[in-house]
């Protein structure tokens, strides 16, 4: 069981850029992370900490993440739903296998796990649901329909989640991410919406398209979920959607 002293959160996709980013966030400022992937972590996973292998797409392993989960603390503090897929091809050409498997990885193991969770957060007085949208469910380009249909998915179940919970004291909120240089923005550049030869080009294009002028890093991500998920920074937010983007939405894509 855990510390009474330590805060308990767990994350989805911990393997993945913006959840490794996550893992070493949390675990820096004190907290105790129940990391979850389908993927192994590898060495570096927090030792206090507890890893679990699981394919969130399907509900039988969302069960046994949440019965673990459930063993290893009495409750927790924060649920960072952030794994996701893509598939990237013409909204003509997916599947519908493939477009069930996006839905199932991306928005039902949100809603089942965190009718798995509530418990575990109404054991502690209340605490924080963060959901990991995307840009991508207010503006979107080619050849990703599915993810794009899923992180807007997402962000309305944000706000129904606020709703339902608020007389828990449980909060909340939706980060949308703009393009972070993770594996799955690298694994997406070919799929039409960018020029350029290489890899380098592309990610300079696209760097191109936001107002700083460059992609984001994972642990900027993770900063913005830490306030989101930390109460006490972020205490009168709840059914928000946070973008962070480089200030690539704020420019009119017609000028």
């Amino acid at each position: 069981m855990n510390d009474d002293r330590a805060r308990v959160m767990l994350i989805t996709g911990a393997a993945g850029g913006i959840g490794r980013a996550c893992v070493k966030l949390f675990t820096d400022n004190g907290w105790r992370v129940i990391g979850v992937d389908c993927a192994e972590f590898g060495d570096g996973f927090p030792a206090n900490g507890l890893f679990i292998r699981a394919d969130i797409s399907k509900p039988e392993d969302i069960h046994l993440i949440y019965e673990r989960a459930s063993a290893f603390t009495d409750s927790l503090d924060a649920v960072v739903n952030n794994a996701s897929i893509q598939v990237n091809k013409p909204m003509l050409e997916i599947s519908v296998e493939e477009w069930d498997l996006v839905m199932a990885s991306n928005l039902r193991s949100a809603f089942l796990g965190v009718k798995l969770a509530y418990p575990l957060l109404k054991a502690r007085g209340g605490g924080a649901i963060v959901n990991t949208s995307s840009v991508h469910a207010v503006a979107t380009s080619v050849n990703i329909t599915a993810y794009a249909a899923s992180k807007g998915g997402l962000l309305a179940l944000t706000r129904a989640m606020a709703i339902e919970f608020a007389p828990d004291n449980i909060r909340a909120n939706a980060v949308l991410p703009g393009a972070v240089d993770t594996p799955m923005l690298r694994d997406g550049l070919g799929r039409g919406h960018l020029g350029g030869a290489t890899i380098t080009e592309r990610l300079d294009n696209l760097a191109r398209k936001t107002v700083i002028g460059r992609i984001g890093t994972p642990a900027e991500i993770a900063h913005a979920i830490y306030f989101l998920a930390d109460g006490t920074q972020s205490s009168f937010m709840t059914g928000q959607a946070l973008v962070v983007d480089g200030g690539a939405t704020a420019r009119l894509s017609t000028e």
